[in-house]
């Protein structure tokens, strides 16, 4: 793990609201994954920057067991067009710690990091938190993600 300070950004995709405690998070990433893919929704985006997909968790309601948003899209240049049925967010500025997944990047895999960081104890600031899914890291021989955790 590193700290990382990030200036804002903006992403636009598409989001849904979910919990983890009752388990609708386990259904709604996955769908939201299973359509954007599907859909080639990346292709869609203005004023995208490159091919990362960011998986953005925001507007946490109190902390990681309450209501938040999931927004995965893309980074852009700008919110000035956001397309029906996507959501456009600028994510502030903040300290994050970076955690390295690599090897297994499955959906398995990933939820199983983000279990550690919910039992971890981190002073997790609740603004944002994001995967980084770069076409080069997860094509790699050794695949790789990046996950970032606002922290305080």
């Amino acid at each position: 793990m590193s700290k990382e300070n990030i200036n804002s950004f903006y992403i636009i995709g598409i989001a849904v609201k979910t919990c983890n405690t009752d388990g609708t998070a386990a259904q709604d990433i996955p769908a939201l994954w299973g359509r954007f893919m599907g859909e080639q929704l990346e292709n869609k985006i203005p004023n995208r920057l490159d091919d990362t997909v960011y998986c953005v968790y925001t507007d946490y309601e109190s902390d990681f067991q309450g209501p938040y948003l999931t927004l995965l899209g893309c980074r852009v240049s700008s919110l000035d067009e956001v397309p029906e049925g996507m959501v456009g967010k600028e994510i502030p500025a903040a300290t994050y710690e970076k955690i390295l997944l690599e090897g297994d990047i499955s959906g398995e895999a990933i939820y199983g990091a983000w279990s550690k960081i919910w039992a971890s104890d981190l002073n997790r600031a609740y603004k944002a938190d994001f995967e980084k899914y770069s076409a080069d890291k997860c094509q790699a021989e050794i695949p790789s993600v990046e996950i970032f955790v606002s922290i305080k």
